[in-house]
């Protein structure tokens, strides 16, 4: 059974989760965090009013879930920080 998308991160190279200690004193699951990919924007797009990094991954990427890959190459840790971004650099569709 597969725990991830096989278009996720977390796939190649595959991640082993580990266990830590939660707030609360639960012990958890927990994933390292990859190695960020090598993305190479090959345009820009400029951002309109309402348009989210899901909705744009989806038009030029073919996938929604692919918004990290928009933040990745954006260098943005999350992908909230390009809320306020009117122009944003876009991957290539395919890795």
């Amino acid at each position: 059974m597969a725990i991830f998308d096989p278009l996720s991160r977390y796939v190649t190279p595959p991640v082993t989760p580990y266990r830590v200690i939660d707030i609360r004193g639960r012990e958890v699951l927990a994933l390292p965090t990859p190695e960020p990919p090598i993305e190479t924007p090959v345009g820009r797009h400029v951002k309109r009013e309402g348009q989210n990094l899901d909705q744009l991954a989806a038009s030029y990427l073919g996938d929604p879930h692919a918004y990290w890959r928009i933040a990745e190459v954006n260098d943005a840790i999350v992908p909230d920080a390009l809320a306020e971004e009117t122009v944003i650099d876009i991957p290539a569709p395919t890795r």
